[in-house]
């Protein structure tokens, strides 16, 4: 575990102690897993009003393209993204993974065409060895910059639009994915309807200087509560979210990892723009002729919960083997254990039962469609 006295705090973190919450190491930084309310209350308060939640160790990043045009940006990104960047229109944002010249994923994150510039979310874990790649990348066309001086802050629910209506009435016409910049208490932050919960909801990214008066701000809202890692981690996984390191990582492809949504026709064979980016060939492969594992939802028929590196067999007795789980818990909107893993291709076909290892025991679980909970996204 890392030494307390090593970790990184966001600009929030004071905050985080003024509100009792219980600190723990994440990714570097020292991160809030909950607050008093409890996991369990974080959650479905998320579900049935609006959680607000620190994601600020999560890497921000500007890609300015030397020659003006964010066309040459897009497409010098392209070499490192198997998604299409060009067709990004200004105001829109993207998922999009890093991928290695073996097709595994560097990293997940978010692309947003700014007009002059592409904006990129990067995950915490990951910020700086993605600088380096996009500065590897892309240095000989475009100026990469970390940006230092901004908090981030996700606040999801249905009510979440509710909320932020008071302080911008725009943000009603913003659908999925669309990103704006609006002023929130004088304050000029950055916008984008989207979010890692399943449920509508914003992130929204602000100056260092006015962080904490502008979560503040938010959190004294009727409908808003602060919300930890601890049910930040159940609403992705009941969402039938990646988390990085968990589910994906360098040893699995966007195929294996039933990402492939994620890759445009304009990047596939055939398209416009195909291939070009690292692990091509692999992916490319992989799309036309599948793959060998999948990531599937898994369903625990009992109430124990199955946790990640739990192993998966075909047969009770624990002889068949069948792959593994990489994300697990109880998901308290559905009253029940989830999970998600890799499971060989010939059994990636849900209502598909298999068991899991557990302490000794070898428990029944049911391959089961993703997500577990309907998503909430305003299309």
């Amino acid at each position: 575990m890392e030494s307390i006295s090593r970790l990184k705090h966001t600009p929030l973190h004071a905050l985080h102690l003024s509100l009792g919450a219980r600190m723990v190491p994440f990714a570097g930084y020292e991160m809030p897993v909950q607050y008093p309310e409890g996991v369990l209350k974080e959650h479905l308060h998320t579900r049935a009003a609006a959680g607000l939640f620190d994601v600020s160790h999560m890497g921000q990043i500007a890609i300015r393209p030397r020659s003006g045009r964010v066309a040459d940006a897009a497409l010098a990104l392209e070499r490192l993204v198997p998604v299409d960047v060009l067709g990004l229109a200004e105001g829109r944002q993207r998922y999009a993974l890093f991928t290695n010249d073996e097709g595994g994923i560097l990293d997940d994150l978010m692309i947003a065409n700014r007009g002059d510039h592409l904006f990129l979310i990067v995950n915490a874990a990951c910020k700086a060895a993605d600088f380096e790649h996009l500065q590897r990348g892309l240095g000989d066309s475009c100026l990469v910059t970390m940006l230092n001086d901004r908090a981030l802050v996700a606040l999801q629910g249905p009510r979440a639009e509710a909320v932020l209506g008071e302080l911008w009435a725009d943000i009603a016409s913003m659908r999925f994915m669309d990103v704006a910049e609006a002023d929130l208490h004088d304050v000029a932050c950055i916008i984008s309807r989207s979010g890692y919960t399943g449920e509508d909801g914003f992130e929204i990214s602000i100056p260092v200087a006015s962080a904490v008066d502008v979560t503040q701000r938010l959190l004294e809202h009727p409908d808003v509560l602060p919300v930890g890692l601890g049910a930040r981690d159940s609403l992705r996984l009941e969402a039938g979210l990646c988390l990085y390191g968990n589910d994906i990582d360098t040893g699995t492809t966007p195929v294996e990892a039933a990402l492939e949504w994620a890759i445009q026709k304009s990047r596939r064979a055939g398209g416009k723009r195909a291939g070009g980016f690292p692990g091509a060939d692999r992916i490319l492969a992989e799309l036309a002729n599948g793959t060998s594992r999948r990531r599937v939802g898994l369903k625990p028929d009992g109430r124990a919960p199955v946790r990640g590196g739990a192993k998966l067999f075909a047969d009770a007795d624990g002889t068949v083997a069948a792959g593994s789980v990489t994300s697990g818990g109880f998901g308290p909107s559905v009253d029940g254990p989830i999970a998600m893993g890799y499971v060989d291709a010939a059994y990636a076909g849900n209502g598909t039962k298999l068991f899991a290892e557990v302490r000794g025991k070898y428990l029944p679980v049911t391959v089961s469609a993703l997500p577990f909970v309907k998503q909430t996204y305003k299309r």
